[in-house]
């Protein structure tokens, strides 16, 4: 019953409707793939807390850059915009924590192109080996507070990003990745939300944002989705929206 019941919710959730409300929106007010890919990934490092608070930061990103968020960064012009000052960004994030992960992302672009082509230089081949790699090369730089220094947390962001990057033929997420990641290999992103539902499903034992937890409840997706786990980030979302409606 359970099993029916995501897959309906994965189906009536996973639609453009889904968009607005969520930061995945983003990279769909830019045009061009290494546009979309950066700003999807400025976005998805910004999505924490409160949505009415976020989404602003984000749009001032999109406004500052004029909807070139990839030359904006691969040029630095972002020091004007986003200076390395102690000002508050957003909640934990300063001006300087921000120009910091900002730098760091232009070395990124800088040296290999883009974020995608980072990956394959990786030799990355599938979800895990992907979180690896961007939480790796971010800890080189520095960077802890946007992106976590390893795997040890589930890593909620990254693999959101990751979600956005990899599944193709979706209305929300972009596909733009997968020729280098097999959808089937990514991980859930998870976060308190996603494991409360899972945990009223029965989908997990007990209430962890670990990484060994995220990837447990990836295996019990693919039970579910064997084609796609991912689109069980979808169902737990309906499944909570459902739930609030009565």
């Amino acid at each position: 019953m359970t099993e029916q019941l995501l897959r309906h919710l994965a189906e009536h959730y996973e639609t453009e409707d889904f968009l607005p409300a969520d930061p995945s929106w983003f990279m769909h007010q830019v045009n061009g793939d290494l546009n979309q890919e950066t700003a999807a990934f400025i976005a998805s490092s910004l999505s924490y807390g409160s949505r009415k608070q976020f989404f602003p930061k984000i749009q001032f990103i999109l406004d500052a850059s004029e909807g070139n968020v990839y030359e904006w960064v691969k040029s630095r012009s972002f020091e004007k915009d986003i200076p390395d000052t102690q000002q508050c960004y957003y909640r934990l994030y300063t001006f300087h924590t921000m120009n910091k992960f900002l730098n760091a992302l232009a070395d990124m672009i800088n040296e290999h192109g883009s974020i995608k082509n980072f990956m394959m230089a990786s030799g990355v081949s599938n979800g895990m080996s992907a979180v690896q790699a961007i939480t790796g090369f971010f800890s080189s730089k520095g960077i802890e507070t946007i992106i976590p220094k390893n795997t040890s947390s589930a890593c909620k962001r990254v693999c959101m990003f990751l979600r956005w990057m990899v599944r193709s033929g979706s209305p929300v997420d972009l596909g733009l990745w997968s020729d280098v990641i097999d959808r089937r290999t990514l991980i859930m992103p998870m976060d308190t939300h996603v494991v409360q539902e899972a945990v009223k499903l029965g989908l997990m034992d007990k209430a962890s944002t670990s990484m060994a937890a995220a990837v447990k409840l990836t295996n019990r997706m693919r039970e579910i989705f064997p084609d796609d786990p991912l689109k069980g980030d979808f169902a737990l979302f309906g499944y909570g929206v459902d739930e609030n409606k009565e």
